[in-house]
């Protein structure tokens, strides 16, 4: 059993900081930039693929929805979320069976130049299909 001088040089400190966190009370204010929501729309074609670069303002999550697939519902696509260096995507997250409703997300680091990614993964027949995305961001 430790002596009650060992369990007085470890307590006195411990409670000094127990009191000290409760004893005032702290502001911490958090800047949180508002959510942009874009809609990109566009027609998949066959072996297809378009990108949509975007830009972010400040840190946060990251989304992109499949709102809607026309005129065929249940055919499975891709979407991605990558980064954009101003003529490719570079995927860093993606859902390549991805049905309405779908949802892709990843996080920025602070602004950044992103991009979100629609591709045929082999599901679409010679029938192109409409599509709408929207990408949520800082």
């Amino acid at each position: 059993m430790p002596s009650r001088s060992a369990l007085r040089w470890f307590l006195v400190p411990l409670l000094s900081a127990v009191v000290a966190c409760g004893s005032s009370p702290s502001s911490v204010t958090t800047i949180t930039a508002p959510l942009t929501t874009q809609t990109f729309t566009g027609t998949l074609n066959q072996n297809g693929a378009m990108t949509f670069p975007f830009t972010t303002v400040a840190a946060g999550t990251v989304t992109a929805t499949l709102k809607s697939v026309d005129p065929d519902a249940t055919v499975a696509f891709g979407i991605a979320l990558g980064n954009w260096d101003g003529s490719a995507c570079a995927w860093v997250v993606a859902n390549d069976n991805a049905l309405v409703g779908a949802v892709v997300s990843g996080s920025a680091a602070g602004p950044s130049s992103l991009c979100v990614r629609v591709y045929d993964t082999g599901h679409l027949s010679s029938t192109s299909l409409n599509f709408s995305i929207d990408v949520a961001h800082p």
